[in-house]
């Protein structure tokens, strides 16, 4: 399949080798299903945490607390970080199985790609949580989180055989995280920073909007 069509191929987050043991993960992990099950759970409680609580009209009574309103979605931004850490640092547990079945990555790649996956799903998540504070709907929180993700990950996929998307591949997180060969050399610095850049604008975006809103 990737030999007679690479751009189908692709569309599964699948190029290069698949007989190495970084292109095997990549192909079926770390490319494809890690990303898209570290994203729902992170785009479910981005979209929760503020629009859903709101709607539900229990966000009301979290904000009579006596407590700022800057450190409540803080503790929310907290709680998205560990969620975001929960798929990645299960797969990397499974991996360290990898070695009894003649499976051995790079190992200093592989942590690296946790912390990009990590912050990945984090970003995504943080999407879903400041549109949530902007808007007060979780159904736009969703859907929003949702569309960016899937265009991101199609960019990047696609980039390499689609032409029309290679010049705007480097816009795409994806990537940033898993898209770039990472298992085989690791995250770079750029990458690095660029994910920890964007995760951090978001949260604090998410924090001005929430100031702003209009509490049910």
């Amino acid at each position: 399949m990737i030999q007679a069509n690479p751009a189908a191929a692709s569309a599964f987050g699948i190029s290069g080798s698949i007989t190495t043991p970084a292109g095997w993960l990549n192909a079926n992990v770390y490319a494809n299903i890690g990303p898209l099950l570290a994203l729902l759970l992170t785009i479910g409680y981005g979209a929760a945490a503020v629009a859903g609580q709101d709607a539900d009209g229990t966000l009301g009574l979290l904000a009579t607390l006596p407590m700022s309103r800057t450190r409540l979605v803080l503790a929310k931004t907290w709680t998205l970080l560990l969620i975001a850490l929960v798929v990645p640092v299960a797969t990397l547990v499974v991996c360290l199985a990898g070695p009894r079945f003649a499976l051995t990555p790079d190992w200093g790649a592989l942590l690296g790609v946790t912390v990009t996956l990590t912050l990945l799903a984090f970003i995504f998540g943080a999407c879903a949580m400041f549109v949530g504070a902007l808007t007060g709907s979780r159904g736009a929180a969703t859907g929003a989180a949702s569309a960016l993700a899937a265009a991101a990950y199609l960019i990047s996929s696609l980039g390499p055989v689609v032409p029309e998307l290679h010049s705007i591949r480097w816009l795409a997180p994806f990537s940033w995280a898993v898209g770039n060969d990472q298992l085989d050399h690791g995250p770079t610095t750029v990458e690095m920073l660029a994910l920890l850049g964007l995760a951090a604008a978001l949260a604090v975006a998410t924090i001005s909007a929430f100031r702003r809103l209009d509490i049910h």
